[in-house]
């Protein structure tokens, strides 16, 4: 379908001056964030009550967004100290160690000086690593310890948060992102078993872990033989709904200048399947192909436009999938539920019923399916399911 090109150019122009909306690819705040508002209570309430909260969802639906404005709600209170890590790139102990400890440090000073004397205080003889770096052209601080060829002590790391604590008699609230990434440390039960040793005796401190990879954090906090069972509050992220989904948009679009119908609004969240981060994508997209009033020809546009933006994408995930596990994710996108029924294996070409499992768990280590509460399995991502159909 075809968008008016005039309507096109001249929006370009427009938004040489205004600050494009819809936020997706990153944290979204201020305007930017929708609804939550009820998840946001319960997280912000559980801070402020020391409770110890995991977050499980589906990748890309919000969970950083949510903590992040938890947090700054938080912030405004100054009996509350917080402290936000990501673990991504930690590969061992030791990174995990390098990063938990700059982070706590730096959350409750804002000076090098006050850092340096932390790291001192709390540390033992540890001396903090501190370096300038230039990125972008604007100097920017990293402050770090520096465990490197040093004995360091795992206990005076991780009773980090609750030491600062009871000296400032503050309370601490230390959310972890990425979480899932401990399983990949050697001996990770043992390293698993320290953590909580340590972290279950803290009075002043809650911890919230959360990450990408659900099915991982379904065993960590899951399965009964596992350190962390039952370690906090597990609470499952919904899909925003939508209503607010609609009622975001064409607010958004209003408070820009432009107009986006109700009946179009939700034209464009149903196309994605109310995905947080496609929603927010397609709606940034339309937004940008928009002059006054946006039309679901413009939607059905910015969609084929995006569609077109991941086929290569999609087209090199399919390469690395044996045939089995295509015919799996198409037997999973035409809605089957029995996939070890005779009439199943035998329509899309699975062999046996043993060979389910390991279909299934391949999947779930691809990130490419998502096992719901409910047992049933989906597709983890609406377009890559669009484009599958597409491809028959």
């Amino acid at each position: 379908m075809q968008c008016d090109s005039n309507n096109t150019v001249d929006n370009k122009q427009d938004t040489l001056t205004m600050e494009i909306p819809f936020i997706y690819g990153k944290i979204a705040d201020g305007a930017s964030f929708t609804d939550r508002k009820q998840e946001t209570e319960a997280l912000v309430n559980n801070f402020r009550g020391l409770i110890n909260t995991v977050i499980i969802s589906p990748r890309r639906w919000g969970k950083t967004s949510l903590v992040n404005k938890a947090l700054l709600e938080l912030s405004e209170d100054p009996d509350f100290i917080t402290v936000s890590i990501d673990v991504f790139n930690c590969r061992t102990e030791a990174d995990f160690y390098n990063t938990f400890a700059s982070a706590v440090l730096k959350a409750g000073v804002s000076k090098i000086e006050e850092f340096v004397a932390s790291a001192k205080k709390y540390l033992g003889g540890l001396l903090p690593k501190i370096t300038l770096g230039d990125g972008m052209g604007t100097a920017e601080l990293s402050l770090g310890v520096d465990f490197k060829d040093k004995q360091f002590s795992v206990d005076e790391i991780l009773d980090l948060p609750q030491n600062i604590a009871k000296e400032r008699h503050k309370r601490v609230v230390v959310c972890i992102d990425e979480f899932q990434n401990i399983c990949e440390f050697d001996n990770t039960l043992d390293f698993q078993k320290k953590l909580r040793s340590h972290w279950q005796k803290h009075t002043s401190v809650c911890y919230c872990l959360y990450g990408s990879k659900r099915h991982m954090l379904l065993d960590i906090f899951g399965n009964y033989s596992n350190p962390f069972y039952k370690f906090g509050d597990i609470k499952f992220l919904e899909k925003i709904d939508e209503e607010n989904w609609v009622e975001f948009i064409t607010e958004t679009f209003a408070r820009t200048g432009k107009t986006i119908s109700e009946d179009t609004a939700l034209e464009l969240v149903l196309l994605v399947d109310l995905h947080p981060y496609y929603v927010q994508q397609l709606a940034q997209q339309s937004w940008l192909r928009t002059n006054d009033v946006c039309t679901y020809e413009i939607v059905k546009d910015a969609f084929d436009g995006i569609i077109g933006q991941l086929n290569l994408l999609f087209c090199n995930l399919i390469d690395s999938l044996t045939a089995k596990q295509i015919n799996f994710i198409n037997a999973i996108n035409n809605g089957e539920i029995n996939f070890s029924s005779e009439a199943v294996l035998k329509r899309y070409n699975l062999g046996t019923s043993a060979n389910i499992k390991n279909l299934k768990d391949s999947c779930l280590k691809k990130d490419i399916i998502d096992i719901l509460p409910s047992k049933k399995i989906v597709l983890q991502d609406p377009i890559f399911a669009y484009w599958l159909k597409q491809q028959r």
